[in-house]
């Protein structure tokens, strides 16, 4: 690799796979390793961050595996000093921590709702607040939050839907407060790449989702780890408040509703 990253510390959140195959915060890990970062893999289940940080020694890289819940405060600062006390500082920050819900508006109960807000939003809040001074200590760094295409389309899952768009509007808003701190923050919209997530839907909602786009291809998690990378690198080094869409020109078309989750 070109080592983009070279001497960067980075924390992925979600940087585990729910099962056999390759999620995007997986596939963001194993890449910014590979372009020269020390990565701490961090996941709800410890066992999955170990996976994914076991991947990148086994390929020479540098990783830890740390088991958080970003939806408490507590143990997102802990998650931040870890990687300060074990490399002595934090460049980029991966907030890809997401579940889904595919029920609509008057499916959606008040609990499932809270859960879902919890975790695909309040996690991106909790996590860059905790991120920022260690950033700032360094001279700046690199924010990326993973919304989804769901954001920008008129799809059902009311849930999923408003807490992804809800991250496009914090990365704007806290993008403005962190620029004269040196921190660059984006988010990344992907489109229906397949990833243990949605393995559940099955091979016909499988061939739909590719064959909906006007590329007509199956995008993966390397796909979106790939677009983080661009994003956490001095190639972006001009670009903060944005939205990276990467979904095969999806949302140029006209919406498909059956396409299920879109991460």
């Amino acid at each position: 690799m070109s080592g983009r990253l070279s001497g960067r510390i980075a924390i992925v959140t979600g940087a585990g796979s729910r099962g056999p195959g390759l999620g995007n915060g997986k596939a963001a890990a194993i890449l910014f390793a590979r372009e020269g970062a020390r990565v701490l893999c961090v996941d709800q289940v410890k066992e999955r961050a170990e996976e994914s940080a076991g991947l990148i020694r086994a390929e020479g890289g540098e990783a830890m595996a740390h088991a958080a819940d970003v939806t408490r405060a507590a143990e997102c600062a802990a998650m931040v000093r870890t990687a300060v006390e074990q490399w002595g500082g934090l460049d980029i920050l991966h907030n890809n921590v997401g579940i889904e819900s595919r029920k609509d508006l008057l499916d959606t109960s008040e609990e499932e709702w809270d859960r879902v807000i919890g975790v695909d939003l309040k996690s991106m809040f909790l996590a860059t607040q905790a991120a920022v001074p260690a950033m700032v200590h360094r001279g700046g760094g690199a924010v990326v939050c993973v919304s989804s295409i769901a954001a920008l389309r008129g799809y059902g899952r009311t849930a999923y839907a408003t807490a992804k768009a809800g991250v496009i509007g914090f990365v704007r808003s806290v993008a403005v407060q962190l620029g004269p701190k040196g921190i660059r923050v984006n988010a990344i919209a992907p489109g229906p790449v397949w990833t243990p997530m949605v393995e559940d839907l099955g091979p016909d909602a499988r061939a739909r989702r590719r064959r909906a786009s006007p590329l007509a291809t199956e995008g993966t998690g390397w796909d979106v780890g790939w677009g983080a990378v661009y994003l956490a690198s001095d190639e972006a080094r001009w670009v903060t408040g944005q939205t990276l869409v990467i979904d095969a020109g999806l949302t140029l078309t006209t919406p498909e509703g059956s396409l299920g989750a879109t991460r």
